[in-house]
């Protein structure tokens, strides 16, 4: 039997799609964790002070933190949906997470630490696999600027 090794092999137009796939079902996520809470961003601090009750850190450290939370998901969620500044994007949401992350930990919330660190490997996934960000704005804006200076 012969079996060409290719068929075997992941094809790059198939990672390309699931690339576009997952990068879209990431940025819904985050988007909608923005979009959800935006008309209630002082509710939305006020549970975060709650829920770091007992941390070291100030209550208005964690207010001002958490007014930018809401802004900073939806902007660069939707930036994920439309490929749209795509790697900072992705850094941007990574940074958020750090942040979240460090706070879940010191109030020792070992359950919501586990769910973020499978967002931050997905962040991962997206972030290492850039070059199969075919099917973006950034990709179409990338062609049409090659195709002017050449």
């Amino acid at each position: 039997m012969n079996v060409s090794r290719q068929s075997h092999l992941f094809k790059a137009a198939d990672i390309s799609l699931a690339y576009l796939l997952l990068r879209i079902v990431v940025g819904v996520n985050y988007f909608n964790h923005g979009f959800t809470r935006l008309g209630n961003i002082p509710g939305f601090a006020a549970s975060m002070v709650e829920s770091m009750d007992g941390a070291w850190m100030p209550d208005g450290l964690v207010r001002l933190t958490a007014y930018f939370v809401s802004p900073v998901e939806l902007i660069f969620g939707l930036f994920l949906i439309l490929g749209l500044f795509t790697r900072l994007s992705l850094v941007a949401i990574f940074i958020l997470m750090v942040i979240l992350m460090y706070g879940v930990t010191v109030v020792q919330n070992w359950g919501a630490a586990s769910s973020q660190l499978i967002y931050n490997i997905v962040l991962f996934i997206l972030l290492a696999g850039l070059g199969y960000n075919r099917f973006s704005v950034d990709t179409f804006w990338a062609g049409r600027k090659r195709k002017f200076t050449s």
